[in-house]
């Protein structure tokens, strides 16, 4: 069966001064991405749509897509900032990308009628989440109406360097996605969790909630939609310099129009990245582990 991966990238220039400048993670100078790439090779994933700004190209190819492209097919699709549906215009301060729902429908181009799936491109999975993804695509890829959400248990997201800002989702007792809401200021607390609401007061959770990481199975049935939400968002927010558009919205409202289902699909991956300066050290202890326990060869692409 074939499906394809589409990683978010467009945003790394801005958060990291320049593709060159990420700071390599694996103990042979893998990035985060470079591990997400391999576990989706592993999971049965036959391309991998990577979107990036324009002015990125080139340095993706030389650093990430060099090593990649002799495994699997790589193809490159752009979010652009100023080329919007609708005839609308940006702000001319906007200068960060538009948000995780402009990001995925930029992907359509590099995707025909396959099942596909959605990641971020700094974010670390690990290999458990990719086989969940790319099973319920597989099980369910003649049906344009069936979508997934890799559900990790939130005590697997925390960082100890700081807050973080989590989807918490609600399921039916079989999985089924009821919504997702985002909270902000989520830290550890033991085991558990708390998070500040709107009125500044701290909400207890109990850590085992699922949270969303932004790794969706989604179908090509979703574009049509994406590109109607972003139209309608537009009519709000073109001139905003900073609003952005999410993906989980519009996923939410789909399901409560009864057009579309989400099944979470949980996952025992304990997801990290680098939220806080802090964490790179981590990040590259938390690899070497992996390797040194076979789960990854020291060098991914020999």
């Amino acid at each position: 069966m074939k499906k394809t991966l589409a990683i978010l990238a467009a945003g790394l220039g801005s958060r990291y001064g320049g593709l060159k400048q990420m700071v390599p993670m694996g103990p042979s100078g893998e990035f985060i991405i470079d591990y997400s790439i391999y576990d989706a090779i592993r999971s049965g994933f036959t391309k991998v749509v990577i979107l990036v700004r324009p002015q990125m190209e080139a340095d993706f190819r030389a650093t990430i897509g060099s090593r990649v492209e002799r495994r699997i097919e790589v193809q490159y699709v752009y979010q652009h900032i100023d080329r919007l549906p609708g005839g609308f215009t940006p702000s001319p301060e906007r200068q960060k990308p538009w948000g995780t729902g402009h990001a995925a429908l930029s992907c359509a181009p590099g995707i025909k009628d396959e099942p596909f799936g959605v990641i971020n491109a700094d974010d670390f999975y690990g290999a458990d989440a990719f086989r969940a993804l790319g099973g319920f695509l597989d099980a369910t890829a003649q049906d344009p109406s069936r979508y997934c959400m890799a559900g990790f248990v939130l005590r697997n997201t925390m960082s100890e360097f700081g807050s973080v800002a989590r989807g918490i989702c609600q399921t039916t007792p079989d999985f089924f996605l009821k919504t997702v809401v985002e909270r902000t200021q989520i830290e550890p607390v033991g085991e558990a969790a708390r998070f500040k609401d709107d009125d500044g007061q701290w909400r207890p959770l109990t850590g085992d909630e699922y949270a969303s990481m932004n790794m969706w199975g989604l179908k090509p049935s979703v574009f049509p939609h994406l590109e109607a939400y972003f139209i309608e968002f537009l009519k709000t927010y073109a001139k905003d310099a900073k609003k952005e558009f999410f993906l989980p919205f519009v996923i939410n409202d789909l399901m409560a129009r009864g057009l579309v289902t989400t099944t979470v699909v949980p996952t025992s991956s304990k997801w990290f990245g680098v939220t806080y300066p802090q964490e790179r050290e981590m990040v590259v202890t938390r690899l070497r582990q992996l390797v040194e326990q076979g789960i990854y060869p020291r060098s991914l692409w020999g």
